[in-house]
Formats: C-alpha cells, sequence, structure tokens
C-alpha cells in the first residue's frame, strides 16, 4: 500500500512540473495523464479483469451420462445474493443459500449449500392442440423480500406459478383435542385444559405455490420481468407481451401483438422483455430480426407502435446466408442505473445508451472466429442456440457464455476481455482460473486452443452475477459452478 502512495505522490509532481514548465501539456492532458495513471495503480493495466477468478464450488453429478431432466435451463441470484435459484428441464428448482463468512478465515466467503428443492412444474398435455407440454423451467426471478419468506416467480413454456419459501423451526404442542401423533381424543375425556406452546424442532424450509397463472399465452413464454412497482410483472412469448398483477390470477392485459392477420406474412417473433429497472411505465423488447423495441405504456393502452427502435445497420461486407440468423437477439438485460441496456446476438454483445437508437455505444466480440464455422453450425443446430448475459454489481463488466465451457467477460472501462473456462479439472477450492485463448487461423501457440478442437456440446447459456459482490455462477449442463475473485 505504501508503494502506491509513492507512485502516487510521483505522478503528481510530474504532473505539476509538466504544467509549470514551458514544455507543459494542455491542462485535460495533464488531468488524463493523471486519472491513467491512477487507474493503473489501484487496478492494473487491465482494470477490473484483472480480477483474479478463482474456482469455489461446484453441484452436480460427474457423470458423463447426463439424463435430459437434469440439464440447468435457468440460473438466478436474488437481490440481496444470498440465495441463489436454478431451474432445469424436469421441471425442479433447486435453491441454494450462501453460508456465514467464517470469520477466522478473511480470505474466505461463505459457501453455497442446497436451502430447498422442489417440483415446479410437471409435464402436462394441451388435449385441444394435442401437444404435449414440458415441464422445463424456463425462467425463474425473485421479488424482493418484505417479510420473513421469500417469493419467486418460475415459468415454463405456459403456466408462471408464484412460490412462497418460508422457514419453520417451531412447532405447537400440547393440544387439547388432539394427541401427540395427531389423532383426535375424545372429548369427554377431557378434563383439565391446556394452553398449547411453541417448541424448537430441526429447521424446516417448505414451498407452497401462492399463485398459478395460467391459460394466457397460446405460444411458448420465453419471458417474464418483474415491475420496479413490484406489484405487476410481464411475461413474453413469441407474439404477445401480457401484462398481470401479482393478486389476480385470473386475468391479464395484453400489451403487445405482433401477431399477424395472416400468419403467412409473418417476419418476426419476440425473442426476450425486460421492464425498466426504475421507470414502471418503459419496457424493452427484442425480436429475431435484431431489433430492440422500447415502449412506454402511458403512450397507450396496447404497446404496438414504440416510443424507439434501437436497431444498427446492417454492415454489407458481413452480409451472408446466415446473416438474419445469427442477428437475432437471445437476451436483453437493462443495466442497474437504468441508463444502458445490454443484447446478446449470436456472435456479440451490444451496448446500447437508451438516448441513442442508431448504434451501440459498445459492441463485443464473444467468438466472432465461428463465423467461417457458420455453415456446420447450422447443420448442428448450434447456431440456434440462445445465449444470455448479464452485468456485474456496478455495470462496469458484463458476462456471457460461449462453446467448449467458455465464458467471456468484457471490462467497459479499459475495453479488455478475458475468456475463462468452467472445469473441473481445476475444482480445488481458490485455485486460480487461467485465461484460455483460442486460435482461429495459423500457428497455434502452446496455451492457445484451436478453433476445430472445440466442443460444441459443452455450452454454457446460462451465466448469473452476485448483484454486490464479485461472485458468479455458471451453468454446464447438469453442473452450477460458482467463481469468486481472489482475496487476498
Amino acid at each position: 500500500m505504501q508503494k502506491k502512495w509513492v507512485v502516487i505522490f510521483c505522478v503528481c509532481v510530474c504532473v505539476f512540473w509538466w504544467q509549470g514548465s514551458n514544455e507543459s501539456l494542455p491542462s485535460a492532458a495533464a488531468v488524463m495523464f493523471l486519472k491513467f495513471s491512477l487507474r493503473s495503480v489501484f487496478y492494473g493495466a487491465g482494470g477490473g479483469n484483472d480480477i483474479q477468478w478463482c474456482f469455489s464450488q461446484v453441484k452436480g453429478a460427474v457423470d458423463d451420462d447426463v439424463a435430459e431432466a437434469d440439464i440447468i435451463s435457468t440460473v438466478e441470484f436474488n437481490h440481496s445474493g444470498e440465495l441463489l435459484a436454478t431451474g432445469d428441464k424436469g421441471g425442479r428448482v433447486v435453491i441454494f443459500q450462501q453460508e456465514q463468512e467464517n470469520k477466522t478465515q478473511s480470505h474466505s466467503r461463505g459457501e453455497y449449500n442446497v436451502y430447498s428443492t422442489f417440483q415446479s412444474h410437471e409435464p402436462e398435455f394441451d388435449y385441444l392442440k394435442s401437444l404435449e407440454i414440458e415441464e422445463k423451467i424456463n425462467k425463474i426471478r425473485w421479488l424482493p423480500q418484505k417479510n420473513a419468506a421469500q417469493f419467486l416467480l418460475s415459468t415454463n413454456d405456459k403456466t408462471i406459478k408464484l412460490w412462497k419459501i418460508s422457514e419453520r423451526d417451531k412447532r405447537p404442542e400440547g393440544y387439547n383435542l388432539k394427541e401427540e401423533d395427531g389423532r383426535y381424543r375424545d372429548p369427554t375425556t377431557v378434563t383439565t385444559l391446556r394452553v398449547p406452546v411453541f417448541r424448537p424442532m430441526d429447521l424446516m424450509v417448505e414451498a407452497s405455490p401462492r399463485r398459478i397463472f395460467a391459460n394466457a399465452h397460446t405460444y411458448h413464454i420465453n419471458s417474464i420481468s418483474i415491475n420496479s412497482d413490484y406489484e405487476t410483472y410481464l411475461s413474453a412469448d413469441d407474439l404477445r407481451i401480457n401484462l398481470w398483477h401479482l393478486e389476480i390470477t385470473d386475468r391479464s392485459f395484453n400489451i403487445v401483438d405482433i401477431k399477424p392477420a395472416n400468419m403467412e406474412e409473418l417476419t418476426e417473433v419476440i425473442t426476450a422483455a425486460e421492464f425498466h429497472p426504475n421507470s414502471c411505465n418503459t419496457f424493452v423488447y427484442s425480436s429475431s430480426k435484431g431489433t430492440i423495441r422500447l415502449c412506454d405504456m402511458r403512450a397507450s393502452a396496447l404497446c404496438d407502435r414504440h416510443s424507439k427502435l434501437f436497431e444498427e445497420p446492417e454492415d454489407p461486407s458481413n452480409r451472408s446466408f446466415f446473416s438474419e440468423i445469427i442477428s437475432s437477439i437471445s437476451d436483453v438485460k437493462f443495466s442497474h442505473s437504468g441508463r444502458y441496456m445490454m443484447t446478446r446476438d449470436y456472435l456479440s454483445v451490444k451496448i446500447w445508451d437508451l438516448n441513442m437508437e442508431n448504434r451501440p455505444v459498445e459492441t463485443y466480440q464473444v467468438h466472432e472466429y465461428l463465423r467461417s464455422k457458420l455453415c456446420s453450425l447450422y447443420e448442428n443446430d448450434c447456431i440456434f442456440d440462445k445465449f444470455e448475459c448479464c452485468w456485474n454489481g456496478s455495470d462496469s463488466i458484463v458476462m456471457t457464455g460461449s462453446y467448449n465451457n467458455f465464458f467471456r467477460m468484457f471490462d467497459r472501462n479499459t475495453k479488455r476481455d478475458i475468456t475463462l473456462e468452467a472445469s473441473r479439472e481445476n475444482n480445488k477450492p481458490r485455485t486460480v482460473l487461467k485465461p484460455r485463448k483460442v486460435c482461429a487461423s495459423g500457428k497455434r501457440k502452446k496455451d492457445e486452443i484451436s478453433v476445430d478442437s472445440l466442443d460444441f456440446n459443452k455450452k454454457i447459456l446460462h451465466t448469473a452475477w452476485h448483484p454486490k459482490e464479485n461472485i458468479i455462477a455458471v451453468a454446464t449442463t447438469n453442473n452450477l459452478y460458482i467463481f469468486q475473485d481472489k482475496m487476498n
């Protein structure tokens, strides 16, 4: 720490010397030099991505033969980061709770252990359309905690459920008309009255469905988003977006409907939707054409006419047969501040300023080396994979997944990026993850991986970042990996 202050002092002396000399730097340049120097001192040349990420935990079986029902389909931290929920294709929700920090080891954070597991959805059959409805959990969204219980929304293709997760560590004893085993007593044998009391018991976590929101979507639900008023939420399928009240299950209000009168004229579908984190009247939805529409519910009841359209002109030099497929947006997320939004298409992550519609302010290439492989990716259907993305707590770093169990991070301040791998080979606690590099062409270096040797069956589609700390969760097929920054 003393060395840092010595360097800061030297930098300041240099700046003031330059300011006072005949060949002085302009004032603005001096300030920029000082800011860059201070950033280098405190964060290193790589800024936020100079965080050393360490292995923390891995959840799930090691078996190579993975059951379809065990594949993780969504990952979500709650608002405090204490709880982490996962949903799988078998309709189950597993909630992990972060243990209290170990005070004897200041560098250690609490691990996440299983808190509750419950069956959220069951397979169903639509007899009118002769279609099976999968139990797969598409999305999980937490509600802010208002009392001792926790609440979350989970959805499959058709039905949304509001779950209450509560704890019970006491039980009543001393009934007058019941025995301790639950059998009722003969009232004529009761000669004295007792006051029932609560006795301690082993902690039991209960998950109970409080509301079921059904029969409102003709097509598959791809998004749910809770409004900042915490009273309403939206659900989106391929062609419609509905607005719900959390207390009303038998009706919803249709706010977007892009279904044409003649389905042969259909040119795009809705791929994702989300409410603004601060403005309860504003939401966005993305489309398979690569456009994002921002709507204001104050303008009209039916938001078919958008307030803003975010779209980047296509580069003619990159035009190909696959252009429309890879431009489809698979995820859209507002920043915590509400100023920006992030979109993920097949090859890139884009950051949009809500005040500028014609192009993104930042574009990060996730796996540009796959552009030459689009034909084979089309043949094996990987080109249709839906990758999600997420922000860190301060909106300074974004993260998304890739193939070969790689995941990518992009530092918005320094414009640096890093590729890391979720692997059981580095499964010792506090093992620092080594950056990985993919060689697209030419001579491959020792530590690089050839693009031809990437395993496209291993993919990270779902990621989540702790809202307050540098703790991340990434899902690889049936395993959940948890990483954290190295604490000195």
